[in-house]
């Protein structure tokens, strides 16, 4: 449940006011608290590693390619999905006298993290099937078709877990999206099976293959640049730092607003510090307005709020 409260003091020196608020469940994404911290990964983490064995054992047996090159996808999507389910519990520690924040930004380098760990696996798929072209080896293709469509029925199921939270998380959006691309992955590999057990055409097995690249590649890339950005401190995606501005300073009263600043404290919670430069008589109103502006329009939980009745002579952005 959100809380929100406001402390305010009077600066005799520079006539300022000071607010904090700190919501908890408000974030940059959705409309609701998001709980990631819950059984969805643990469920995913078993069934996928169970799953990665067999697929494993079958690419051995049967000889194909896109099954292994499969297997190792879905492997980097388990140590996704370990990495994202640990982020999210030490996310919900508390803070200490150090880490004053928390530990929301593991969620942050989780991400980071899964998105490399899939740009590595793409590499190490790359690099067989373009071997497998030159000699394509025979492949069991009714154990290839056989196995794929378990495959397909364990990466929908996992994918819509995590459907409802799919924009409002980015760990649970980039579980979403490498769950469906593997499902469709998935599918491929059935199709391929089939034209193989038809025409024997065993080279179509590296060339799924490199289209597995192709397909993780395309969906890790923006989970890769908004993990990069929220890393390096930038305002979430869903977070228009100029609406923000501009929304600020059309409150009554507001003459300027100058040293804003929006980053994400995780893959849910957004934070804004900002100062405005006001003639309100009453300025725990004003207070109380732009955090309730912050909170409902953008869903940012935590703001830190500097209200000032002159305006600095060192602000150069006034």
């Amino acid at each position: 449940m959100a809380h929100n409260h406001d402390h305010a003091h009077h600066d005799h020196d520079h006539d300022h006011q000071h607010g904090h608020s700190h919501g908890h469940g408000g974030h940059g994404h959705a409309h609701g608290p998001v709980d990631t911290g819950d059984w969805r990964y643990g469920v995913g983490l078993v069934v996928n590693l169970a799953f990665v064995a067999c697929e494993f054992g079958a690419g051995l047996y049967s000889g194909s390619t896109a099954l292994l090159a499969d297997a190792g996808h879905n492997l980097s999507d388990v140590l996704g999905l370990a990495m994202a389910g640990g982020a999210a519990v030490l996310a919900r520690r508390a803070a200490g006298s150090q880490l004053t924040y928390g530990f929301g930004k593991a969620t942050i380098l989780a991400a980071l993290a899964n998105a490399l760990l899939l740009i590595f696996a793409c590499g190490a798929i790359a690099f067989e099937a373009v071997q497998r072209l030159g000699d394509p080896a025979p492949v069991q293709s009714g154990v290839v078709m056989i196995v794929a469509g378990i495959g397909f029925v364990i990466n929908l199921g996992t994918a819509l877990l995590f459907m409802r939270d799919q924009h409002a998380d980015l760990n649970a959006r980039g579980a979403y999206l490498h769950m469906m691309a593997d499902a469709a992955v998935s599918i491929g590999v059935v199709i391929a099976g089939g034209v193989i057990l038809l025409s024997g055409w065993s080279i179509l097995d590296p060339l799924v293959s490199i289209v597995i690249v192709a397909v993780i590649l395309w969906g890790t890339w923006g989970l890769l640049r908004d993990s990069v950005g929220l890393a390096m401190d930038a305002a979430p995606a869903s977070v228009d730092v100029a609406a923000v501005r501009s929304a600020l300073a059309g409150l009554p009263g507001v003459q300027a607003v100058h040293d804003l600043h929006v980053w994400g404290l995780s893959t849910t919670q957004t934070a804004l510090t900002a100062h405005i430069v006001h003639d309100r008589g009453d300025p725990r109103a004003l207070l109380l307005e732009a955090q309730t502006l912050a909170r409902t329009r953008f869903r940012i939980g935590h703001t830190t709020l500097q209200l000032e009745t002159d305006v600095m002579p060192d602000c150069p952005d006034c």
